[in-house]
């Protein structure tokens, strides 16, 4: 569903994405992993055009990406991007912010909007939190209506940009439980993650990208149990004695 081919991305005179190759089939969850500063974030941004890319290309169903072109509309209704952060709009419910993008991009009625995004909210276990602020939801909850926000939008893919490191500890579970859910359901999402034991447990494919290429790809099974790569074995020996 989503096929990157040779992407290089530049800032000046800084490289920090040096010919990726990689494939997202339909349905499946696929997690990248690395270091800070490997390119993990750039990648998952130039897939909904949040970052340009200088060579090569990136395609949603054979629909290529360009930020620059007005078919960038299509891509990001059909893509939805859950941030570090949130991004919620502090001046609305949960409810208001989930129905936000169905009502002011895709135009959709109104009332029918509101009964999608009151199931979507139930879904992710914010039944009793429609009607709060975001200043009165815990940073776990947030999440959660951002997640419930981008369902609501009926994307073909979710890209999710550490949805779980903004968070604290005892939060961290209720969100990577909503994501476990959706991945059983198949919806395929391409997840930037340091949760290593949540990549083992819902991930097909996980990509670990070092310097800017992707080092080693392969199953969860293949690349976090039995890694071929030195840099890839690094990684994983130097995360788990910080877990």
């Amino acid at each position: 569903m989503i096929r990157f081919e040779n992407i290089h991305k530049s800032y000046g005179h800084h490289e920090v994405l040096k010919g990726i190759d990689a494939e997202v089939e339909k349905g499946q969850v696929v997690c990248l992993i690395g270091a800070s500063g490997s390119g993990k974030s750039t990648l998952l941004r130039c897939v909904n055009g949040l970052e340009d890319y200088q060579s090569g290309g990136i395609f949603v169903d054979e629909q290529k990406v360009d930020a620059h072109a007005r078919s960038i509309h299509d891509i990001r209704t059909r893509v939805a991007m859950v941030f570090q952060r949130f991004n919620l709009f502090p001046h609305m419910t949960a409810l208001e912010n989930v129905m936000e993008g169905p009502v002011q991009v895709l135009r959709e009625n109104k009332d029918e909007v509101r009964v999608r995004a009151e199931e979507h909210l139930r879904r992710v276990g914010l039944a009793d939190k429609m009607d709060f602020y975001p200043s009165a939801l815990s940073g776990g909850q947030q999440q959660r209506v951002a997640i419930a926000r981008a369902l609501a939008m009926r994307p073909e893919a979710i890209l999710l940009d550490e949805p779980t490191s903004a968070l604290d500890p005892e939060m961290v579970g209720e969100v990577l439980t909503v994501l476990r859910d959706l991945a059983e359901e198949h919806m395929t999402m391409l997840i930037v993650t340091h949760e290593i034991q949540f990549a083992r447990e819902v991930a097909n494919n996980v990509f670990f990208l070092d310097s800017g290429r992707i080092a080693e790809q392969g199953t969860a099974e293949e690349v976090l149990t039995r890694p071929q790569n030195e840099r890839t074995q690094e990684f994983l020996r130097r995360v788990s004695h910080l877990m």
